[in-house]
């Protein structure tokens, strides 16, 4: 592992930008500061101006492994994840076989050693009928439990009231939550499904899978935390009227004290809308919906005004050929790990949002809420997860994918930074056009 000196950079970090030089030596971030000089065998690279984030940090995604291996796997996902600057990953547990227990818990764990690009963690999920294997759970294993409290595939949604209070009451970790209130989108489906039969259109989504379901699924959520006191964290908010139900300011108070209940949304979320249905198809068809322009617009201001923590992909590849049946039997789910940081950062060029906003977002808050050690920012002693970023316009091509899906919603946009070089543990892992090396990823550290 060489030594790396990187000057003239523009470092972003902690709500400051300010330039400077950094060091690594032996995998951390040794120095912060100004006029660093090289050492004896460091290697220097010059970032010229660039920005340079710490890696971001992505609490939702789904590398299919195990059991949809032909879709994606650790390896494929973690390398485009890097290739986007993405350095930390968290993975779902709607896997086949679903990650139920602990013994499944570290299969992907085993799995993931050798093979992650990026550094990666588990959650554990919640069904019907694992409620022991929750209370029995170290929360040193797991950034968290999954529950999804709307349709979801095999034995995962819990709509059992007596397990769902269970859960809440005895979760030794964060509960994260996908909130969408199954019958009501079942009975919008059966009522487009009597209008349209086999044919409903992809651009009824928004509609089955309504803002009254997230917003019924959502209040039911925040009630139970409420009740019992948990740390809960609501995935993937699609709608403005769910807003009013956080609390706005910074996710760690003044006083040391953090949000009891938080909130994130996704990157599709900020950059497409209900218009887009009639371009993209089944491409961007997702759970919970992609909803209205005037969703859009107040989910990025409720980023910039602190009322949503976090923003993430809910990163979920299916291959073109699934994607082209009818939109009933069309899975869904978004190819989002690669583009995503450069799609957050058009924000910046718009003047939505800060970098360092989406820095706070993206790496800061996400590695704060999931109690992650070592990692999320710029700080010496730190692990040296970094991604320089070039302010140079690029379009996104469909050869350039490295999910193994093979497809991107982004195919043709142009965006106005491109990632130029990305570290994880020290090491070069990306230099703006390939990968190099080896998968460096580690195993997450939690405090707790």
């Amino acid at each position: 592992m060489a030594d790396t000196l990187i000057v003239n950079a523009r470092l972003v970090n902690e709500g400051r930008e300010f330039e400077g030089d950094l060091r690594i030596e032996r995998g951390r971030i040794a120095e912060i500061g100004s006029g660093l000089s090289a050492r004896e065998r460091e290697v220097v690279v010059d970032a010229a101006g660039a920005r340079l984030l710490p890696g971001m940090v992505d609490d939702q995604v789904h590398f299919r492994e195990p059991g949809l291996e032909y879709k994606a796997d650790i390896a494929t996902e973690s390398a485009a994840a890097v290739a986007g600057g993405l350095t930390t990953f968290m993975d779902m547990p709607n896997t086949s076989p679903p990650t139920l227990d602990s013994a499944a818990l570290e299969d992907k764990y085993r799995r993931a050693a050798g093979r992650a690009w990026g550094n990666f963690g588990f959650y554990l999920g919640g069904s019907n009928d694992n409620l022991d294997a929750i209370k029995a759970l170290d929360p040193k294993t797991a950034p968290g439990i999954k529950v999804f409290m709307g349709a979801s595939t095999g034995n995962m949604l819990v709509d059992d009231p007596v397990v769902l209070d269970g859960i809440f009451a005895h979760a030794p970790t964060p509960i994260i939550t996908h909130c969408e209130d199954t019958p009501m989108i079942e009975a919008n489906l059966a009522a487009w499904k009597a209008r349209c039969g086999d044919a409903i259109p992809v651009e009824a989504h928004p509609d089955i899978r309504s803002r009254e379901a997230c917003m019924r699924s959502s209040e039911l959520a925040i009630s139970l935390a409420r009740r019992h006191g948990t740390r809960l964290h609501v995935l993937h908010i699609s709608t403005a009227d769910e807003l009013a139900l956080f609390e706005q300011g910074p996710l760690i108070r003044a006083d040391g004290s953090r949000k009891q209940i938080t909130a994130e949304t996704c990157i599709h979320f900020l950059r497409f809308d209900r218009g887009d249905y009639a371009r993209l198809g089944n491409l961007i068809k997702c759970n919970p919906a992609i909803k209205d322009a005037a969703d859009r617009e107040a989910l990025i201001r409720a980023l910039a005004e602190d009322v949503l923590d976090v923003l993430a992909t809910d990163h979920a590849p299916h291959t073109l050929e699934e994607k082209a049946r009818p939109y009933a039997q069309a899975p869904s789910g978004l190819p989002l790990v690669q583009f995503a940081l450069n799609a957050a950062l058009e924000l910046v060029h718009e003047g939505r949002l800060t970098t360092a906003q989406v820095v706070q977002k993206f790496a800061h808050a996400p590695a704060q809420l999931f109690d992650v050690a070592e990692r999320g920012f710029l700080r010496e002693g730190y692990w040296a997860d970094l991604v320089l970023v070039e302010d140079a316009p690029f379009t996104v091509r469909r050869e350039d994918v490295l999910s193994k899906c093979g497809w991107s919603p982004f195919e043709g946009t142009t965006f106005h930074s491109r990632i130029a070089s990305t570290w994880v543990n020290g090491v070069q892992a990306w230099n703006g056009v390939r990968l190099l090396g080896t998968p460096q990823g580690q195993r997450l550290v939690f405090y707790r």
